[in-house]
C-alpha cells in the first residue's frame, strides 16, 4: 500500500513566523472582539472596519516568512504523497514550496464576491479597497470563512482522511468544529504524530506519538525521521 501522509496544521505553526494566533488568552484577535471582525453580521454592520482589519492581517502575512516547519513539510512532499489540510488563512505553506494544500478557512491572499462566494480573485497587494467590486458589481471581501458561515472545503478534507497511512498534527488544538472532527475519519491503526509545545487533549488513535516541541524544531526532526525510515525500508 502506497504511503499517504496527511498533515493537519493550525495557528501554532504560523505563530512561529510571527503571525498572531487567531484567538489569544483574552479571547481577542489583535485587540478586536471576534464578533466585530469575523462574522457575516460584522460585515453587514461595519464593512469598513472588517476590511481594514483583514487588510492589516494581509500586510502581516506578506511580511512573514515560512519557518523551518513549513520548509520541512515541503521537503516531506518530495519523498511521500503528502496532503496538508490547514486551518490557517496565510500562504506560508505555498511559499515554502508545498503543492497539495486544502485551506479549510479560506485564503487571505484572495478576495471574493460578497454576492457569489464562487467568484474569487487573487490579490497582488495588501489591500482590498472599499468600492472594489466583482464581476457582478458587488463589493469584494476577504476570501475567508467567518464564524457562522459554511466551511466549503470540509467535505473534501473528510473524504481524504481515511486514505491516510500516517497523520501529522501540528500547532492545532482541534477545538474548533468542523475541523475538530477530521480525526474521526482516520483508521484506528494509523499512527498520529502530534507536534506541539503543549500537547492538547484530543481523541486520537492508540498509535499516538507525542512530540512536545515547537513546530520549528519538532517538525523537521519528525520529517527527517520519516525520510530515514523510508530509506531503510
Amino acid at each position: 500500500m502506497q504511503e499517504k501522509i496527511i498533515v493537519l496544521t493550525g495557528a501554532g505553526i504560523s505563530a512561529e513566523s510571527g503571525l498572531k494566533t487567531f484567538r489569544g488568552n483574552d479571547g481577542l484577535w489583535e485587540g478586536y472582539n471576534i464578533e466585530d471582525v469575523a462574522t457575516p453580521e460584522a460585515w453587514r454592520r461595519n464593512p469598513e472596519l472588517v476590511q481594514r482589519f483583514y487588510n492589516e492581517r494581509r500586510k502581516n502575512v506578506m511580511e512573514a516568512k515560512p519557518n523551518a516547519a513549513h520548509l520541512a513539510l515541503a521537503e516531506l512532499e518530495k519523498h511521500f504523497e503528502t496532503l496538508i489540510i490547514t486551518q490557517n488563512i496565510d500562504d506560508l505553506h505555498e511559499r515554502a514550496g508545498s503543492k497539495a494544500i486544502i485551506h479549510l478557512h479560506g485564503e487571505i491572499m484572495y478576495a471574493q464576491s460578497s454576492k457569489n462566494p464562487a467568484l474569487i480573485y487573487p490579490l497582488q497587494s495588501a489591500e482590498i479597497a472599499m468600492g472594489s467590486t466583482c464581476a457582478l458589481g458587488s463589493q469584494l471581501r476577504p476570501h475567508v470563512v467567518w464564524f457562522g458561515e459554511a466551511v466549503p472545503m470540509i467535505e473534501k478534507a473528510m473524504h481524504e482522511m481515511p486514505k491516510a497511512t500516517k497523520v501529522i498534527l501540528v500547532g492545532s488544538s482541534l477545538a474548533v468544529y468542523p475541523a475538530a472532527g477530521l480525526l474521526d475519519f482516520v483508521a484506528a491503526d494509523v499512527p498520529v504524530y502530534l507536534v506541539d509545545p503543549q500537547i492538547p487533549q484530543v481523541r486520537l488513535s492508540k498509535n499516538l506519538v507525542k512530540i512536545e516541541e515547537p513546530a520549528s524544531t519538532g517538525v523537521p526532526k519528525l520529517v527527517n525521521q520519516l525520510i530515514a525510515e523510508k530509506g531503510r525500508a
